[in-house]
């Protein structure tokens, strides 16, 4: 199953949202400002993206623009509090599976998560 993180108005979530209903692939969407992110989840986040904080954190959102917030001087818990407390501070969409983790909408990358079997078969027919 594919986690989506979205936010309204965001017209690269839906986007992906399309491209997963084309493929028919199920997904799980979840609004950053209507479902909190727990702790755990934002752990998790920050454990799968290949590059910490600059891949899942806007560092131009206003928040941390006007705050002058310096994100890479917090301690893990600092930052996740944070996240909490500023979820429009996280880039989206943030699509992820037991497999694959994947920021924003990328037409090239988003095949990583047609599952293997299926594009086993689609490679065969070439």
């Amino acid at each position: 199953m594919v986690l989506i993180y979205t936010s309204p108005g965001c017209a690269s979530c839906r986007k992906v949202k399309a491209w997963l209903t084309e493929h028919n692939i199920k997904y799980i969407e979840k609004n950053i400002f209507q479902t909190l992110l727990d702790r755990d989840e934002i752990k998790l986040l920050l454990k799968r993206s290949e590059n910490g904080t600059d891949d899942i954190i806007s560092k131009r959102s206003k928040i941390i623009q006007e705050n002058l917030i310096d994100i890479d001087s917090m301690n893990l818990n600092e930052l996740v509090d944070f996240i909490i407390e500023n979820p429009s501070i996280l880039k989206r969409p943030i699509i992820i599976n037991r497999h694959n983790f994947q920021v924003g909408y990328d037409v090239e990358e988003i095949g990583a998560f047609i599952p293997y079997q299926d594009r086993q078969i689609k490679n065969n027919d070439l």
